[in-house]
């Protein structure tokens, strides 16, 4: 089975992303067809051996719409789709004006001039012409249609298939116009009548329906940035060392263990880990972290980040499509392709609309008539309906508003999956997390020195860390690194011995040092009674007391602790303040996880729990009626995150590609937590004003179109203004939509 985004060019509204997947649903082999109107993208799923992309492309193409094949580069191929399509709408849009304003001034300035008592001089008046008049006025209307015949060729299309979209709108309110002031032109050319015909009615209509098409072009632009500058961070370039020598190439031609230079201020051509050097790297384009992150001998590199402040060399690990850069595009893309349930009503509405609204007017056509209206009012009516009705509105509505939301989300290194995932974020009332390397930071630290009568804390901290560097124990790891990180380096070690299951010994500078547990003591004959209080008091605050005695003497405890995150308390009060309950779920000891608990603010704990079982206390909590998510590492937690509502994997930045949860935190802290369910409740709520708004200009405009005002003494709708009004309700949603991109998040 085959999976591709690809995009979609020549609809024109939502009943046309339904008619194309409705083709897709047709053919044989075609398991998915979802048609986003707001992208210009589908989201395909097909059997290869059943069918081939280009048999799908050419049904496409029957129902009038184009499917490009996946490009190379794919931003350069879409940019140059939306350059093309910008200028020839507008190019369309200055050849109708062009004729259409004289067309309005030459038709509608006499009238005017006449009913305020002004008279033109005799020459000037096309009144006392009005064989040439109407011709002149039909000739001015002939360009504008010819021009935009696009519009003619897709409505009709679209109407003789039965699946009429906004084209079909345009269509046959225009022809009705210039076709009845055609027949008028005649009768009063050739058969002295002295009828008033409305040819710049349909030059105007479609002058503004262009100009509407183009600022909704230019303003669904502006909802794709963010998909834009991921494509545009990665540097065209690299320079890499080859047989000594540096070269710049290609950033295509770089290989896995290519050696890539990089200086101060230049970006990451890809990913790597670094070989020589050390500097500080900005990741804030891919992760939304501010602070630069100091990068030294073996640490990983992303790609597109920025060098700071020192030049380094380093190894490509990924390249091409592998590299972090390119999953974040992957996924954002994913996201914008698909639908979020709150879609479905629009979708369905849209199906049936174009046919709804074809149906009201001609009632409204045929209902003036038999009231005993003129022909040419009942038409004037019968082209407002048509003109004002919008499906665009209902269309862009949602989709525009994920694009914007999954966008502002990457921006600050949230990537959330799919539209699905961001609609029922907003739902979520418990957080179900994981402690170690969610809520912890993962690997032990010192935490805690306790010295026996007074001794010198700095002297213990650095034998301690010279004698368990030959130890490979998590916890003598801690050590190491605090002694590292204090004093930059440490002793040699004369004698060391490692003793299984309490601890280890060791000789420095003369003295023989014992670090380890209890048991580790009491059968050196060590006497630690003066420092069991202390112990106990750190193991209740979930750290690991190591005792330490020298020559024979307790010297004091060391104290190592999987410490939680800085910001991991902070993160869970503000979940606390949106209303949202969080429960831990971790294997480690009840002690250990309750005082974790009681640091980091967390309402719930089970601990001793295995991976295995986490799944089931995650449907507990869903059985109760609550939408839940789950936060986990994506490793170890798998099988949690998929079963929560909403799984959120900790990214720490590099490994991305978690196909068990629907969100994952770049930054590998909890922070996001809050910010990506803002975001969820604000993009929603956009959705839910965009639908009432698009809804509720229908609702009210069309029969304002049909003359319910006029019957109760109020105006009419002239049809120009009515094309005007369906203008502005797509650029309003549209608008409305663009609000998110100010949205604070930190």
């Amino acid at each position: 089975m085959e999976n591709m985004i690809v995009a979609i060019s020549g609809m024109s509204c939502a009943a046309c992303a339904k008619n194309a997947e409705r083709v897709l649903g047709r053919l044989d082999g075609v398991n998915l067809g979802a048609v986003n109107f707001g992208t210009e993208k589908v989201q395909l799923e097909f059997d290869p051996a059943k069918i081939e992309f280009s048999a799908i492309a050419a049904a496409i193409a029957k129902a009038g719409y184009t499917l490009h094949p996946p490009a190379k580069d794919e931003a350069a191929a879409t940019a140059a789709r939306k350059a093309d399509e910008l200028a020839d709408i507008w190019r369309r849009f200055k050849i109708s004006a062009v004729f259409t304003i004289p067309l309005t001034i030459f038709s509608m300035i006499p009238m005017f001039l006449h009913e305020a008592g002004i008279h033109m001089p005799y020459y000037l008046n096309p009144m006392n012409f009005p064989a040439f008049n109407l011709i002149a006025q039909m000739l001015m209307t002939l360009p504008v249609m010819l021009v935009n015949h696009r519009i003619y060729r897709d409505g009709f299309r679209s109407l003789f298939m039965g699946h009429p979209n906004m084209d079909a709108l345009i269509a046959k309110g225009t022809v009705v116009a210039f076709g009845y002031s055609f027949w008028l032109t005649i009768e009063n050319t050739f058969m002295g009548a002295d009828h008033m015909p409305f040819y710049e009615v349909a030059a105007v209509i479609l002058t503004l329906i262009v100009l509407g098409k183009y600022l909704e072009a230019k303003t669904k632009g502006k909802t794709s940035e963010a998909i834009k500058k991921l494509m545009g961070l990665a540097p065209k370039t690299a320079r890499i060392l080859r047989d000594e020598a540096e070269i710049e190439i290609p950033i295509e031609q770089v290989a896995i263990g290519d050696i890539i230079i990089v200086r101060p201020g230049e970006k990451m051509p890809t990913d790597g880990v670094i070989v020589h050097g050390q500097t500080a790297v900005d990741e804030s384009m891919l992760t939304g972290e501010s602070m630069p992150v100091n990068k030294a001998i073996g640490d990983p590199i992303i790609g597109a980040s920025i060098n700071k402040n020192g030049a380094i060399r380093y190894r490509a690990t990924k390249v091409g499509e592998d590299t972090v850069l390119a999953q974040i595009i992957r996924l954002v893309e994913g996201a914008q392709a698909t639908k979020a349930p709150i879609a479905r009503l629009a979708d369905v509405v849209s199906g049936y609309f174009v046919h709804i609204v074809i149906g009201i007017a001609l009632l409204t056509g045929i209902g003036w008539i038999i009231a005993g209206a003129e022909i040419s009012f009942a038409l004037i009516m019968l082209i407002s309906v048509l003109v004002i009705a919008c499906p665009c509105a209902l269309g862009l509505a949602t989709p525009t508003a994920i694009m914007v939301g999954t966008g502002k989300g990457a921006e600050h290194g949230i990537l959330i999956k799919s539209g699905e995932a961001l609609e029922v974020l907003h739902k979520i009332k418990v957080v179900v997390l994981d402690k170690t390397g969610t809520i912890t930071q993962g690997k032990p630290h010192v935490t805690d020195i306790v010295m026996h009568n007074d001794g010198d804390a700095d002297a213990l901290l650095r034998i301690s860390a010279a004698a368990e560097k030959q130890s490979e124990h998590p916890l003598g790891e801690a050590i190491v690194n605090a002694g590292l990180e204090k004093f930059g380096y440490l002793p040699d070690v004369d004698k060391f011995m490692s003793i299984t299951g309490q601890g280890i010994s060791a000789e420095i500078d003369g003295k023989i040092l014992l670090i380890g547990n209890r048991k580790l003591m009491e059968e050196n004959g060590i006497d630690i009674s003066g420092l069991m209080e202390a112990a106990d008091n750190l193991a209740g605050d979930g750290k690991t007391p190591m005792f330490t005695a020298i020559d024979g003497i307790a010297a004091g405890i060391i104290a190592v602790a999987d410490i939680i995150k800085p910001d991991s308390a902070a993160a869970i009060n503000k979940l606390r303040n949106m209303g949202i309950e969080t429960i831990m779920l971790t294997g480690d000891n009840s002690r250990t996880a309750a005082a974790v608990a009681r640091q980091a603010g967390i309402d719930a704990v089970f601990a001793e729990v295995l991976p295995g079982d986490k799944a089931e206390h995650i449907r507990k909590t869903q059985q109760s009626g609550k939408k839940t998510a789950m936060v986990g590492d994506g490793i170890n937690d798998a099988i949690a995150l998929a079963a929560a509502d909403i799984g959120i994997a900790i990214g720490q930045g590099t490994d991305i590609a978690m196909e068990s949860a629907q969100i994952v935190l770049m930054r590998g802290d909890l922070s996001g937590i809050a910010a990506a369910i803002h975001l969820s409740r604000r993009t929603i709520r956009n959705i839910k004003q965009n639908l009432f708004w698009a809804f509720a200009y229908n609702v009210i405009g069309i029969p304002i179109a049909m003359g319910i005002l006029y019957i109760f003494g109020g105006p009419l709708l002239s049809p120009m203004i009515a094309a005007l009004a369906m203008v502005f309700s797509s650029i309003s949603v549209l608008g409305n939509v663009l609000r998110l991109k100010r949205l604070k998040l930190n």
